[in-house]
C-alpha cells in the first residue's frame, strides 16, 4: 500500500480537534503545537498510507471529530501489534474507524479484528466506504482469543471493559486504554479541581481516570505503563 508524502501530510495535519480544521493541541499533551506538529511531519505522515490519510481527513471534518485516536497514537498501536506478532485484535468504541483501520493494516492478511460500538452511524457513514476501499474488511470476524485490544469508549465502564478483555486477550497479549490523562487534568490538586478544571464533566471524567489508573497499578494480571501521548494512554500486559 502506498504511502502519503510529508508535503501532503503538512496541509492536513489538523486532525480530529473538533470541527472541520480542528486543534492538534487537542490531541497531545505535550504544550508546543509546533513540537508535536514537528512529530507527525517528521515521522508519523511520511510513512502514512494513503487509505488511512484519506480516513483522517473525513474524520476530522466530522462535528466530532475530537473523539477519534490522534495520528502518532495509531501509528504506535500499529507497531506494538507488528511486534508482538498479534493476529487477532478487539477495539471497543469505534467512532469513524479510523484506529480500527490502522490496527487492521497492521495485522496479517489473515488477522481478524473484532469492533464493538453502540452505534454505527460514523463507521457507515465515514468509515466504512474507505475501509471496504483499503481492502481490510476481510479481518473483521472474531477469533475467541486476541493479541491486542484498544478501548475508547465510554469511561465510566473502563474497569468493566478491563476484566471482560482480561478473559479475551491471550497472556502476552496487550490492552491500551485511551484518554487516561484526560488533558493533564488528572494530576489537579483536589483543592485546585474547581479552578484548574472548570468544567463538571472534565472533573467527574478525571476522576475516573484516576480511579482506573489507580486499579490497573494495583491489578498485579498485568503489566501497566502509562504513555502520556495524545490524551494518554495506559498499556497493559496481561501476564497472568
Amino acid at each position: 500500500m502506498a504511502a502519503t508524502g510529508a508535503g501532503e501530510g503538512k496541509e492536513t495535519a489538523a486532525v480530529a480537534g473538533g470541527g472541520g480544521g480542528g486543534s492538534l493541541h487537542s490531541k497531545t499533551l505535550l504544550k508546543s503545537e509546533p513540537l508535536y506538529q514537528y512529530v507527525l511531519e517528521s515521522t508519523v505522515f511520511p510513512r502514512e498510507p494513503d487509505c488511512l490519510h484519506e480516513l483522517r481527513l473525513a474524520t476530522a471534518n466530522h462535528p466530532m471529530a475530537v473523539m477519534a485516536a490522534s495520528p502518532d497514537q495509531v501509528q504506535l498501536f500499529g507497531l506494538l501489534i507488528e511486534l508482538i506478532g498479534a493476529k487477532n485484535a478487539i477495539e471497543v468504541g469505534v467512532f469513524t474507524g479510523y484506529s480500527l483501520l490502522a490496527t487492521a493494516l497492521a495485522l496479517p492478511d489473515d488477522g481478524k479484528i473484532v469492533a464493538i460500538d453502540v452505534s454505527r452511524e460514523s463507521y457507515d457513514e465515514v468509515g466504512a466506504p474507505v475501509i471496504d476501499k483499503a481492502g481490510v474488511a476481510h479481518k473483521e470476524g472474531n477469533k475467541g482469543r486476541f493479541d491486542f485490544a484498544f478501548v475508547d469508549a465510554d469511561k465510566v465502564n473502563f474497569l468493566g471493559y478491563h476484566e471482560r478483555l482480561l478473559q479475551l486477550v491471550r497472556v502476552g497479549g496487550l490492552i491500551a486504554y485511551d484518554n487516561t490523562l484526560w488533558g493533564g487534568s488528572v494530576a489537579a490538586p483536589p483543592a485546585a479541581a474547581d479552578e484548574a478544571v472548570p468544567s463538571g464533566r472534565d472533573r467527574s471524567l478525571a476522576a475516573l481516570a484516576r480511579e482506573f489508573n489507580a486499579a490497573i497499578a494495583a491489578d498485579r494480571r498485568v503489566k501497566p505503563c502509562q504513555l502520556a501521548i495524545a490524551d494518554g494512554v495506559m498499556l497493559c500486559r496481561r501476564v497472568a
